[in-house]
C-alpha cells in the first residue's frame, strides 16, 4: 500500500474528530424524537472520545498543525467549526439540527447541545469564543456578534493548515504585496548591519519562547526602523525578512490612508491594522516620516488633528502584533516619542568601493557578454553610487548594449551611469564620471 500523501496525512490522522461529531449529532438527533442511544453507540463514542483525546494530547497532531495548544473546550469549538470542509455531512447535519439553516456552520447553542453541557458550562463556551481567546485572536475562528444563534465560520486559514496547503492571508486595506523573494546572500551591507538584522529575526522567531515559556511581558511589533540614503538596501532587507520567515511582504501606501478629512486617516489605519493583526506577513511603511513626523506647535484646529493622527498610529503600532519595518531617508524627523517604541533601528550606509564592487559584479546580467577592458574595480571608484543607482546604471547600460547588438563595454557603462546621476535633478558634470568621462557621448559632454 502507498504511503499517503504528506499533504493528507493530518487529514487523514484527524478522521477519528470528524467521525466523534457525526454521532454527536446522531445522539442530538435521537433524543429530541425521543429515542435513546444505545450501548453499541457508547462503545464507539467511548473509543473515539479515547482517540481524540489521544490527537489533542501536548506534541499530537493538532499542536503540530496549529502550533497553538488549546483547552478541551477550544478544541471541541475548533473541531465543530471546521468538521464541514472535511466532512460534508456534518454540514448537512448542522444544517437539519437547526431548523433546515442554510449555512452548514454549527451555533453557540447547537454546540451546548451537541457536547451535552450543563447550564453553567456555557460560559466556558462563551469564553471560549471571546474576542481575546485564542480562537478569535489567532485568527482559527469567525464570529459576527457574540449572539447564541449566530454562526460560528472557519478562517481560511485554518482550513489550510490542516489540509496542509500553503495559506498567504490577503493584503490588508491599503497595502500592495511586494513580490519577489530574496536571501542573506542578496545584501551587501556590513558584517554589523546583517548581524542586527538577524538579530531582529530573533524578536519573531522566539516568541513563543521568550513570552510564553519564559515569561517575559506581551510586547508588540516586533518594529524595526531602516534609516540611509535611496538605494542602499532598505527594502531589500526587508523582502530578506519576508522571505525567511516564507511571509508575504506587504508595502503600505501611505496616499491610501491619510486623508484630508477629519477622523478618516484614524479608521483607515484601523482597518490596516485590524487585518493584520497576528497574522503572518510583514508590514512595510515607506517613507515612514510623513507618517511618523515630529508633533508640532498646535496653531490651528488641523495641527491639533495631525497630531492626534500621530498619536493614535504610535498607538495602534505598540499594540499590533506582527513585525513591522519602517524606512526612511529623514530619521532626524522622526518623532522621538515613536523611535522609543522600535525594536530595533538599523542604519543603512552609502556602500564604499568594496562593496560598489560586489553590487557590480552581482547587478551586471550575468548571463550578458562584456567587451574587453571592462573593471568592475574601476566601476566601483569612478562615481559613489547607491545599490540601486548601480542596478539601473547597470540596467540601462545592458539594454544600450543589446540595442546595438554589441557586448556591454565602458561606453554604455559610462552613459548608463551618467543617466542615473543626472536624475536628481542637480546640475552635472561629466568629470564626476572620473576615468569613465572619456567614454561618454561626444553630446553629453557639450551638455
Amino acid at each position: 500500500m502507498n504511503a499517503p500523501h504528506p499533504d493528507l496525512s493530518a487529514l487523514i490522522q484527524l478522521t477519528p474528530e470528524w467521525e466523534r461529531l457525526q454521532l454527536l449529532a446522531y445522539c442530538v438527533s435521537l433524543n429530541r424524537n425521543g429515542g435513546e442511544v444505545g450501548d453499541t453507540d457508547l462503545v464507539r463514542l467511548r473509543e473515539l472520545q479515547a482517540a481524540v483525546d489521544a490527537l489533542r494530547s501536548p506534541g499530537g497532531i493538532w499542536e503540530q498543525v496549529l502550533g497553538e495548544r488549546l483547552t478541551p473546550v477550544e478544541y471541541d469549538v475548533l473541531v465543530a467549526v471546521a468538521g464541514p470542509e472535511f466532512e460534508p455531512r456534518l454540514g448537512w447535519a448542522y444544517q437539519n439540527l437547526q431548523g433546515g439553516q442554510k449555512d452548514p456552520w454549527p451555533s453557540r447553542a447547537l454546540l451546548h447541545e451537541l457536547f451535552a453541557l450543563e447550564p453553567h458550562q456555557g460560559e466556558s463556551l462563551r469564553s471560549a469564543l471571546a474576542p481575546s481567546g485564542i480562537l478569535r485572536r489567532a485568527r482559527l475562528v469567525a464570529i459576527a456578534r457574540d449572539e447564541a444563534w449566530q454562526p460560528l465560520q472557519p478562517e481560511s486559514g485554518l482550513i489550510a493548515r490542516i489540509a496542509g496547503r500553503r495559506w498567504q492571508p490577503p493584503a490588508p486595506p491599503g497595502s500592495e504585496p511586494v513580490i519577489g523573494a530574496a536571501t542573506w546572500d542578496d545584501l551587501v551591507l556590513p558584517a554589523d548591519r546583517r548581524r542586527m538584522l538577524r538579530e531582529f529575526m530573533l524578536w519573531i522567531e522566539h516568541r513563543h519562547t521568550v513570552e510564553g515559556d519564559w515569561g517575559a511581558s506581551w510586547a508588540g511589533g516586533p518594529v524595526a526602523l531602516f534609516a540611509g540614503p535611496s538605494g542602499t538596501g532598505k527594502t531589500l532587507a526587508a523582502r530578506v525578512i519576508a522571505s525567511v520567515m516564507d511571509w508575504p511582504l506587504f508595502r503600505i501606501d501611505l496616499g491610501r490612508l491619510v486623508s484630508k478629512y477629519v477622523g478618516e486617516t484614524e479608521e483607515n489605519l484601523n482597518r490596516l491594522f485590524d487585518a493584520a493583526h497576528d497574522q503572518p506577513m510583514v508590514l512595510q511603511f515607506d517613507e515612514a516620516d510623513a507618517l511618523f513626523a515630529k508633533r508640532g506647535e498646535i496653531k490651528e484646529a488641523r495641527d491639533r488633528y495631525a497630531n492626534m493622527e500621530v498619536s493614535h498610529l504610535l498607538s495602534r503600532i505598540e499594540s499590533h502584533r506582527g513585525p513591522v519595518i519602517l524606512t526612511t531617508n529623514l530619521r532626524r524627523n522622526l518623532d522621538a516619542a515613536f523611535t522609543r517604541r522600535l525594536q530595533m533601528v538599523v542604519e543603512f550606509p552609502r556602500p564604499d568601493v568594496e562593496a560598489r564592487a560586489t553590487l557590480w559584479t552581482r547587478l551586471l546580467p550575468p548571463r550578458a557578454p562584456l567587451a574587453e577592458g571592462v573593471d568592475v574595480a574601476e566601476l566601483a571608484s569612478a562615481v559613489a553610487l547607491t545599490g540601486g543607482q548601480i542596478r539601473n546604471a547597470a540596467l540601462h547600460a545592458a539594454y544600450l548594449a543589446a540595442g546595438a547588438g554589441v557586448p556591454i563595454g565602458p561606453s554604455e557603462l559610462a552613459l548608463g551611469i551618467w543617466r542615473e546621476i543626472n536624475k536628481d535633478g542637480r546640475e552635472c558634470v561629466c568629470s564626476e564620471l572620473g576615468p569613465l568621462a572619456v567614454h561618454l557621448p561626444q553630446e553629453c559632454i557639450d551638455g
